[in-house]
């Protein structure tokens, strides 16, 4: 395994480059881009990169599927941390390209909700193309295959354009996440301030039967901050669904939601336990009663005692 090769969604110039950059080990690694979410994340499965960064949702469209699906099926990874980024777009053209010019545009699938208002007031007229990533728009652009991309101002310079129109977006403070992906390891120790992301298949379908995987978690008091379902591929009405949960597995109230789903569910598969972005320690808010590691252990201590008729 090459334990200084990071792979990330490319090529140069893509928002999760930016991203990557943000964390302190980049610094010290080779950044590799890829064409795709599968092939970074296939970089890492077959060790030709010890962890890749790719996106896996954004506060516009929800989640990335790609992603999504790709942490789901295949070969089991892990995630170790997350990153956040602003996003906002800029309209990367050739240079002596007018708005009046531009006939097609194109950009990675996950950006058009970003930019659809603005598309239709400004380029009502305009084809919309997607991309493999918004640089990837960059450069069909710098190649004559499309008038516009709307991708990261940054990388105009990268592919020989000029932005036309910048800070583009239609939803204000827009972000996307992004997680670093390796393969499956011991989490890091809790900080406090965790999640922890998980797969989830449902069993015999009856009514009820998600309600039931919910109450796993609710009755320990574990917030869920994500919830989505994805087709298994068995057929029409088989899902699964990635939830984001706040804590840490170590964490007794999670770890026994997770036990408790082990099972019920046909398969759980556990995606990873890690800090939380952008939330410090004192931003957390308080467990309900009842929920807290010593609060567990009282409970059990006690159950102990009375098995041992010490009462």
């Amino acid at each position: 395994m090459s334990a200084t090769r990071y792979a990330y969604l490319g090529p140069e110039g893509t928002f999760t480059e930016v991203a990557l950059r943000t964390l302190p080990e980049a610094a010290t690694r080779e950044l590799v881009p890829m064409v795709s979410v599968p092939a970074a994340l296939d970089a890492v499965r077959s060790g030709a990169a010890a962890a890749a960064l790719v996106p896996i949702e954004n506060s516009v469209e929800g989640g990335i599927t790609a992603t999504l699906d790709e942490l789901t099926t295949g070969e089991p990874l892990m995630i170790y941390r997350e990153v956040l980024l602003s996003i906002t777009f800029a309209l990367l053209v050739r240079p002596g390209t007018k708005l009046s010019d531009i006939k097609s545009v194109t950009a990675h699938p996950a950006a058009q909700p970003q930019v659809r208002n603005w598309m239709a007031a400004h380029l009502p007229d305009a084809v919309w193309e997607s991309a493999a990533s918004n640089a990837d728009g960059a450069r069909l652009v710098q190649e004559g295959r499309y008038d516009a991309a709307f991708a990261g101002e940054f990388a105009a310079a990268t592919y020989g354009l000029e932005p036309l129109v910048t800070e583009i977006h239609d939803a204000v403070n827009a972000q996307t996440r992004f997680v670093l992906v390796g393969r499956p390891a011991r989490p890091a120790a809790p900080t406090g301030a965790d999640k922890t992301s998980v797969v989830i298949w449902l069993g015999e379908d009856h009514p009820g039967a998600l309600l039931e995987l919910l109450q796993e978690f609710a009755v320990r008091g574990v917030n869920l901050m994500l919830i989505q379902s994805r087709p298994t591929g068995a057929g029409i009405g088989n899902y699964c669904f990635a939830v984001d949960a706040e804590g840490h597995i170590a964490d007794r109230r999670v770890g026994e939601a997770l036990m408790g789903l082990k099972r019920i569910c046909p398969k759980v598969r556990f995606l990873g336990s890690y800090p939380r972005a952008g939330v410090a320690l004192q931003d957390v808010r308080p467990l309900r009663a009842g929920t807290s590691d010593a609060e567990f252990t009282e409970a059990s201590d006690w159950l102990t005692r009375n098995l041992d008729g010490r009462g």
